[in-house]
């Protein structure tokens, strides 16, 4: 089953433009499928492959020889001496779309590109599936506990797993593999037992001294470990907007997963029904939009532009998105049915920030969406995100 990935325009785009576009993202958000689709005339090699991992490693002048140009390389931070030949040989051949690279580890693969391919490489991030390819595929599921318990990772959907197989194979995959290839962390049960703690703080701001004392360990081994869940696209952290319409402002970030059907496994909701009467079950909503909000910013290349704001006095708007020179404000509600008071926080800023009220939305649980009006800002039904 091939889906249609919003990221496609955007990369041929760059093909067009640069002599490599290296894609990152989680591991099974689809980056192999996807590009083996849309590229089928790349050759694709993958540095899993423990003979052709030796050959990049022992003659990379041969392995360059061997794949000149229009080749896909997976798991690229396996090799990551390869990329300053690499270097050399698209400065020499000068032409655009040579080589696209991949991997799952952000800053294994940052920090190696980032000194040897500096300008030489244009960056974009895959995600699991979002909510309009989803639809677009006939995919979606129709009712909002299923989607918040499925979550988005394709496999569940081309291969119909259920969650409940799915996800603690992934996890134990993740934690056993790839925590250990990027830090090297002795106590691995422990770690596990940290990321439970952290879906369930999903949606909230960040204590990180809270959280590590739940956990049983240092503030600085939890700053680690956040890291770790950071870089490989489990966790993402909402940053809080930079400017404070001149009020004492929260500075720590708001804490979120990349997909809502982790989140739950972690939290040990084995059926869509538990999420009904779930005491998290607004925040694992809040976390589905605001992660569904981000994919639409990579799918488009972009890195930043989503914020939350919220001051000394509680008052809080869930997501601040720049376009431009323009702000959105989001609001973002579980229930099904349609409130003004859901504006009521986004009127008390939104002078002060001055944000255009057609500008503002909630994001909601319900099924129908209405656009703006003169006294109000938009309802967007979860679906039509």
């Amino acid at each position: 089953m091939i889906v249609g990935r919003s990221i496609e325009n955007k990369l041929r785009g760059l093909l067009n433009a640069f002599p490599i576009v290296t894609v990152t993202g989680c591991r099974q958000c689809g980056k192999t499928t996807f590009l083996r689709h849309i590229l089928s005339d790349y050759t694709y090699i993958s540095l899993e492959d423990l003979d052709i991992r030796q050959m990049a490693r022992e003659d990379p002048r041969h392995f360059i020889a061997v794949y000149r140009q229009k080749v896909i390389i997976d798991e690229i931070q396996q090799v990551p001496e390869l990329l300053s030949y690499l270097q050399t040989h698209v400065d020499e051949i000068n032409e655009s779309g040579m080589y696209v690279l991949t991997g799952s580890h952000n800053l294994l693969l940052m920090q190696s590109v980032s000194q040897s391919l500096a300008g030489r490489t244009a960056l974009l991030t895959l995600a699991p599936f979002s909510i309009p390819e989803l639809n677009s595929a006939s995919l979606r599921p129709e009712a909002l506990n299923e989607m918040l318990y499925k979550g988005c990772y394709p496999r569940i959907y081309d291969k119909n797993i259920e969650p409940t197989d799915f996800y603690p194979a992934y996890i134990r995959t993740y934690v056993e593999r790839d925590v250990r290839l990027i830090k090297n962390i002795s106590d691995l049960s422990s770690f596990t037992r940290f990321l439970k703690l952290c879906a369930g703080r999903c949606s909230q701001i960040l204590n990180v001294t809270s959280l590590a004392e739940d956990a049983g360990i240092t503030r600085k081994t939890a700053e680690s470990w956040l890291s770790v869940l950071e870089t490989s696209y489990i966790i993402y952290l909402l940053k809080p907007y930079y400017k404070n319409f001149g009020k004492r402002i929260i500075k720590n970030p708001k804490l979120y997963f990349y997909d809502t059907g982790l989140a739950a496994s972690l939290l040990n909701i084995t059926s869509p029904s538990q999420i009904e009467s779930f005491y998290m079950r607004g925040a694992l909503f809040e976390n589905f939009i605001v992660c569904e909000l981000l994919k639409r910013q990579l799918f488009a290349g972009k890195t930043e532009g989503l914020y939350f704001w919220r001051d000394s006095n509680g008052v809080e708007i869930d997501v601040l998105e720049e376009d431009g020179p323009e702000l959105h404000a989001y609001e973002i509600k579980a229930s099904e049915t349609m409130n003004t008071a859901f504006f009521s926080n986004i009127k008390k800023i939104k002078n002060t920030a001055g944000i255009s009220l057609k500008n503002t939305a909630v994001i909601y649980g319900g099924d129908k969406s209405m656009p703006a009006s003169d006294n109000s800002g938009a309802y967007i039904s979860w679906k039509e995100l």
